[in-house]
């Protein structure tokens, strides 16, 4: 099977997380259109396909990629509506999630926790909710020997200003590595998440900022207490 490199600096986007007044936290993630090049640059275009299907009311994605017999792989997952696009920002998010069952992106969830005090950022209030002005990027990254976790990252902001710096280093990337193995939740339970976050109309943004954990980083620990609060909830209205 060929072997997907890892990402680089420029094809790394960054989300702003939790906002406060002291700090805000950033996550890294990569949108489809990197999935699609590199699944292009690997197995080529007639390498790999893609397809969609609703189950239970879900929208999965299934990535299947050609191996060197001609065999198809596959790998499925299951995606959530975007606050703007419904139907689009599922099946954009189930894509990128059977990517990442495939491996693009996988070393994405060795990273840090990425904390921006207030002192680095420009935050600003309006109509009772707190802004981000800033945008920011990763303008460096690097992997231990195997290309599986993170082992520096740089981040700076739309002024080339540099906001955090990690240099983790061979001891701290071993445990950055058996945390990464033991946090995956597998495709089952998390599509059990979603269904919970469904029903009740929770979103990611509040869960990350009611329990401090960003879905792609979930313990079993943080699933648990997660799923149980949700099953607490009331179903969302139609």
């Amino acid at each position: 099977m060929k072997k997907i490199r890892e990402l680089r600096a420029d094809e790394i986007e960054v989300r702003v997380g939790i906002v406060k007044k002291n700090g805000i936290s950033l996550l890294l993630y990569k949108d489809a259109r990197c999935d699609m090049n590199i699944l292009d640059e690997t197995f080529g275009i007639t390498g790999w396909q893609r397809k969609h299907e609703l189950i239970n009311g879900a929208l999965f994605c299934t990535v299947s990629i050609k191996g060197e017999n001609g065999e198809w792989i596959s790998k499925q997952d299951v995606g959530v509506e975007s606050y703007t696009e419904a139907v689009k920002g599922a099946a954009s998010d189930s894509f990128k999630r059977a990517c990442f069952n495939i491996g693009i992106g996988r070393e994405l969830y060795t990273a840090p926790f990425i904390w921006i005090p207030s002192d680095k950022v420009s935050i600003a209030e309006g109509d009772g909710k707190l802004k981000v002005r800033d945008s920011f990027n990763v303008s460096y990254i690097s992997y231990d020997e195997n290309g599986k976790v993170i082992k520096s990252l740089e981040i700076r902001n739309q002024k080339n200003e540099i906001v955090c710096q990690f240099n983790m280093g061979k001891k701290v990337s071993k445990q950055a590595s058996q945390t990464a193995n033991k946090n995956q939740i597998s495709d089952y339970r998390m599509g059990k998440l979603y269904d919970e976050m469904k029903r009740t109309g929770v979103t990611e943004q509040q869960i990350v900022e009611r329990f401090h954990v960003f879905l792609a980083n979930l313990t079993e620990r943080d699933y648990k207490r997660i799923m149980s609060a949700l099953k607490n909830t009331d179903t969302r209205a139609a």
